[in-house]
């Protein structure tokens, strides 16, 4: 088919606390009324940026995948968001792409915030995570990656029509995020969609969100600051064909192979 539904959840993060986090967002869910097929959540959203995995990472049996797992096939959406995992004596940080059916793939975070010490504790993913939904190939990206431009580039093996980019992006570094989203939007020509936290985390780092959705052109259809926020649109497929077709820049593009 060639529309697709996302719903957005920008919200405050209850710091390393588990339990009130997922009660959050259970209530945040199931609240959505209507249709929704692809539910987005942020960056770590059941702890908040913490670098404390030896603390708080749980295992693929752990009780925040097993919430995923529950929402999804009780809502019979799609779920994704990032937790810290622990597999075979190493940490990641790891987006989940939990479907209504309890199956899920997922992607590690490769570009670590050293900035932040996240390279210290975890480990590095090694993997693009390209997920087909009806047709559609939606790419995985977590919050620094936006940073690294080959990292998110198409080529030939991984081309996707959707970048998904979910984040706990500050504040003060807001005007990159926009720019990073938009950059990423028109040099792929595809749709992105970026979601953020709000309010301040246990380190006193401030987020206003700017969780956003942007057309192939660099376009902005939604944006939202400040506020938590439940956001749900409904792209045509049809529309990013046509921007492909009228503006085919893909075809001189770079090829590359990333090591």
């Amino acid at each position: 088919m060639s529309i697709l539904n996302f719903t957005l959840i920008q919200s405050n993060l209850f710091w390393e606390n588990q339990e009130a986090n997922l009660k959050m967002f259970t209530e945040k869910i199931k609240a959505l009324e209507g249709h929704h097929e692809i539910v987005v959540l942020p960056e770590m959203f059941s702890t908040g940026f913490s670098m404390k995995p030896s603390q708080f990472a749980e295992n693929l049996t752990g009780t925040s995948l097993q919430w995923m797992k529950e929402i999804a096939a009780t809502k019979k959406i799609i779920l994704t968001g990032s937790l810290m995992i622990q597999e075979d004596n190493h940490y990641y940080n790891r987006l989940i792409w939990m479907q209504p059916d309890g199956q899920f793939g997922y992607y590690d975070k490769r570009h670590l915030f050293s900035y932040g010490g996240e390279d210290k504790d975890f480990t590095p993913g090694s993997k693009r995570f390209i997920a087909q939904v009806k047709g559609w190939k939606i790419c995985t990206m977590i919050c620094y990656d936006l940073r690294f431009p080959i990292w998110n580039r198409m080529n030939k093996e991984d081309e996707y029509d959707v970048l998904v980019v979910i984040a706990n992006w500050p504040n003060k570094r807001m005007t990159a995020w926009q720019t990073l989203l938009r950059a990423r939007a028109i040099e792929n020509q595809s749709y992105v969609i970026g979601v953020n936290r709000v309010g301040e985390d246990g380190n006193g780092l401030i987020y206003n969100g700017g969780s956003c959705v942007i057309d192939p052109l660099g376009e902005i259809l939604y944006e939202k600051l400040n506020d938590e926020d439940t956001f749900s649109i409904t792209l045509n497929k049809d529309d990013l064909l046509k921007v492909r077709n009228n503006f085919p820049f893909q075809k001189d593009k770079d090829e590359f192979i990333i090591l």
